[in-house]
């Protein structure tokens, strides 16, 4: 029997053994990598605390709460669920007994089962997890828009000044203009779109113009005459040659308040559940399994741009495409979170095991096949065939996607 003060000193042991993992890292690799993996461990684990949650709530019997799969490293009970780390951290788990009906249980604890709970309980306790997902999707949208902002297309801004032949500095630069200053107004037409600026520009040759912008919060009042040497293209035509004064535009990062980024985290996400739903038809489909097949036969296939940019990435893939994000900024981190957070949540609730949707399915099936006071007990070995080839299919997706992440990874989309 292991002494009580080895018990203690395990979790320190491990502790230090995590941190001189991530210091080896970081001195390796950087602190982006080190970072990533963190917050994927905490995504997972939030995840499983959503089912933990939940069946807490629910009167279930919560035997075990662990991060990570294999060998234990650190275990403690405290009362009657043992949490712990496991050595392979690769997802976690919450273990709730019969989650079948098959599976033998002691019938002291049947009555706190899963497969005991009502038809409610069962469902909210399935689909906590991807809840859990789409609440830090909505939380990381909220602090993306209230702390970091999104470009807004009627801020316009200056993004870099043109080369002027012959000048050292542009029309722009001459009448004090400086990069990222917001262009509020020209000659009293307040700028609300990007085509603006350039369209009274390039119709004023020889006119001084009264251009007021806003740099750092406060207005400034300039003056610039654009001189004559510039085509123009508006709705795909070009006009004759107009005015210029040397700046290149953009659409500047404009922060939310923290009420109105409500809204706009809302807009946001349920936009890319839509395009989460979209992508999920798209990756199971038999044209994307062709595609996948062909990439990894084909180097030439695999190499090809259109092919990159449509194809499914597997965690390795997500792991380096957030690690190029964090060392591109807060902003495209934030981004890929939560894009993965949205589609791990649907992909979750599709209505097959040994997802989480397929226990939300085999409940409302027990549920429609109940009569008063006589409970249906759903058969789920006759499900099997069914759910060995959607394990088939997602074995393939993963070897593939890994092989390809590995051996053709997409490039950097941040430049």
């Amino acid at each position: 029997m292991e002494h009580p003060s080895s018990l203690r000193q395990s979790p320190v042991a491990l502790l230090v053994g995590v941190v001189a993992l991530v210091a080896l890292l970081t001195w390796l690799v950087g602190w982006a990598l080190p970072l990533v993996i963190f917050l994927i461990i905490a995504m997972v684990m939030a995840h499983e605390f959503g089912h933990f949650i939940t069946a807490k709530r629910a009167g279930m019997l919560v035997t075990d709460f662990f991060v990570g799969f294999g060998p234990v490293l650190w275990s403690t009970q405290r009362g009657e669920t043992r949490y712990g780390v496991r050595a392979l951290l690769l997802g976690g788990y919450v273990k709730v007994p019969g989650m079948a009906w098959s599976v033998p249980v002691d019938p002291a604890i049947e009555s706190r089962t899963y497969r005991e709970a009502s038809y409610p309980k069962k469902v909210i306790f399935a689909s906590a997890g991807s809840f859990m997902h789409g609440v830090m999707a909505l939380a990381l949208a909220w602090g993306a828009l209230a702390f970091i902002g999104a470009p807004s297309t009627s801020h316009v801004g200056v993004q870099a000044f043109s080369v002027w032949q012959g000048h050292a500095e542009t029309v722009a630069q001459q009448a004090g203009m400086k990069v990222g200053d917001q262009i509020v107004s020209i000659d009293g037409h307040t700028i609300t779109n990007y085509a603006q600026p350039a369209t009274l520009i390039h119709h004023s040759v020889g006119k001084e113009l009264t251009i007021v912008v806003d740099r750092n919060g406060k207005d400034l009042t300039l003056h610039a005459t654009p001189v004559s040497g510039t085509t123009l293209k508006v709705a795909g035509k070009s006009l004759p040659a107009g005015g210029y004064i040397g700046i290149e535009l953009s659409e500047l990062t404009v922060r939310s308040s923290l009420l109105g980024a409500v809204p706009g985290a809302f807009a946001e996400i349920g936009s890319l559940l839509s395009a989460a739903a979209h992508n999920i038809v798209h990756v199971f489909s038999p044209a994307e399994f062709s595609s996948l097949f062909h990439q990894v036969t084909s180097p030439a296939a695999a190499t090809n741009v259109k092919n990159q940019y449509t194809r499914p990435v597997s965690i390795l893939g997500v792991t380096r495409l957030a690690v190029q994000g964090a060392n591109s900024g807060v902003g495209p981190l934030l981004a890929i979170l939560i894009e993965v957070n949205i589609f791990v949540g649907v992909l979750n609730m599709l209505p097959i095991l040994p997802v989480d949707g397929g226990y939300v399915a085999v409940a409302t099936y027990e549920r429609l096949r109940s009569r008063r006071g006589v409970r249906h007990h759903a058969d789920v070995n006759k499900l099997a065939p069914i759910i060995y080839a959607f394990v088939g299919v997602l074995l393939f997706l993963f070897a593939t996607t890994l092989y390809l992440d590995i051996a053709h990874p997409l490039p950097n989309p941040f430049g």
